[in-house]
C-alpha cells in the first residue's frame, strides 16, 4: 500500500476506507510499560529532545496496537523550550514556567525571540528515524494551539479556569494579540519542522479552549489558530476540549480537514454542526477505557455508528489516554475497528 492510500489520509481527504482509521491521542507513552521502562532516569522534556528515545517511544504503540497512525512523541511546550523559555514538566502537575508572562514588558521579553531561529535539529532527526521505519503508516506531527500555550505562559503553569489569561484578553488586548500572534508563529515553526522531516498529517491541540466563551474564542483565539495552521501543505486536524459551544468555529474557516470532538457530544450531532465538508475525529470517552470490555465495546460500536453521519470518521478518544489504562483495552479497540 502506498502511503497516500493509508486509511487516515483517505479519511482526511473525505473518502471512506474499508474501516475507520484509529489512533489515540497520547498513545506514545503514558500507559505502556515499555515506555515507562525506557523513561527511567530521563526527564520528560529531555526525552522529547533525545532523537533515538523520542523515535522509539513514537513507534512503540504502532508495534503494540497496530494503530493506523503514529503520533510524534513530544510535548506542546517543547518549541518554547527551544526558544529559550525556562519551562519544566513537574510530575503530577504539568508544565511550570519560571517567569510567567503577565505584563506588556513580559510580552516584549518573549516576543523578542524570533521563532525562525528555533533549532529543530533534534526534532527533525527523530521524525526521520520514525518515518524510515513506519513505511506506509502515516506520522502525525502536532503542536499546541496559541491559546493553550498562552494559558500556560500567563498562568505560570496548569490552571482550571485560566483567569489571568482570559483577563489579559480584555484588559490588554494589544499585549494579548502580540503574545498569541508570536505563539502562532512558534507553533507553526514546530509543525513545519515535523512536516519537512516527513510527517504526513499535523494536528493542532487546543486543550484549554473550553474555558472560553464563544465571543472570546472568535475574537481573541481563532485568528491565531488559523495563522498557525493555514497553508501548511499537509492534511490538518484541529482538536479542542469542551469546544461544543463553538464547534463550527473549530473548522477555522475551512483550514481544518478534520475536527476532533471530545466525549461530551455525540458524533452525529457534531457532524450536523460541522457540515458535509469536514472529517470528524473521536470520540471514545477515556473514562470507559477502565470499564469491562463488553461495556467499552458497546460504546465503541456506538461511536463508530454515529461517525457514519460525517463524510468520514477517524476513531480516537475524546481526549488523551489516561496513564493507568490497560494497554490491552487499546489493542482490542483497534482490532474491533478493523473488523467492522
Amino acid at each position: 500500500m502506498a502511503l497516500s492510500d493509508a486509511p487516515l489520509l483517505r479519511a482526511l481527504a473525505g473518502d471512506r476506507p474499508a474501516h475507520a482509521p484509529v489512533w489515540f491521542m497520547r498513545q506514545a507513552g503514558r500507559s505502556l510499560p515499555e515506555y515507562r521502562d525506557l523513561r527511567v532516569g530521563t526527564r520528560m522534556l529531555d526525552a522529547c529532545l533525545a532523537p533515538d528515545l523520542a523515535a522509539e517511544i513514537t513507534l512503540q504503540p504502532v508495534r503494540r496496537h497496530g494503530v493506523d497512525a503514529a503520533v510524534f512523541f513530544s510535548d506542546i511546550v517543547i518549541p518554547l523550550r527551544l526558544a529559550g523559555v525556562d519551562v519544566e514538566i513537574e510530575p503530577g502537575r504539568g508544565p511550570v514556567f519560571a517567569d510567567p508572562v503577565r505584563t506588556a514588558s513580559d510580552v516584549d521579553r518573549v516576543t523578542a525571540i524570533d521563532p525562525d531561529d528555533l533549532d529543530g535539529t533534534a526534532i527533525a532527526e527523530a521524525v526521520g528515524i520514525v518515518t524510515a521505519e513506519l513505511g506506509d503508516t502515516p506520522l502525525i506531527g502536532f503542536a499546541g494551539a496559541p491559546f493553550t500555550l498562552a494559558a500556560y505562559l500567563v498562568e505560570g503553569g496548569p490552571s482550571k479556569e485560566h483567569l489571568r489569561a482570559r483577563a489579559m484578553m480584555h484588559s490588554d488586548p494589544e499585549s494579548w494579540n502580540r503574545l498569541a500572534g508570536w505563539l502562532a508563529r512558534v507553533s507553526r515553526r514546530f509543525l513545519e519542522t515535523q512536516r519537512d522531516a516527513g510527517a504526513s498529517v499535523v494536528q493542532l491541540f487546543d486543550s484549554w479552549a473550553g474555558s472560553l466563551s464563544t465571543a472570546d474564542y472568535r475574537a481573541f483565539v481563532a485568528p491565531h489558530s488559523h495563522a498557525a495552521l493555514a497553508d501548511i501543505s499537509l492534511p490538518t486536524i484541529h482538536f479542542g476540549v469542551g469546544t461544543g459551544p463553538f464547534l463550527a468555529d473549530m473548522r477555522l474557516d475551512g483550514v481544518a480537514d478534520g475536527v476532533g470532538v471530545d466525549w461530551r457530544q455525540p458524533l452525529d450531532e457534531a457532524a450536523a454542526i460541522l457540515g458535509p465538508d469536514v472529517t470528524v475525529q473521536g470520540n471514545i470517552d477515556p473514562a470507559l477505557l477502565a470499564a469491562p470490555w463488553p461495556v467499552l465495546e458497546a460504546h465503541v460500536r456506538d461511536v463508530i455508528d454515529r461517525g457514519r453521519a460525517a463524510r468520514a470518521h477517524i476513531l480516537n478518544l475524546g481526549h488523551g489516554v489516561p496513564p493507568e489504562t490497560d494497554p490491552d483495552q487499546l489493542t482490542r479497540i483497534v482490532e474491533l475497528a478493523h473488523s467492522l
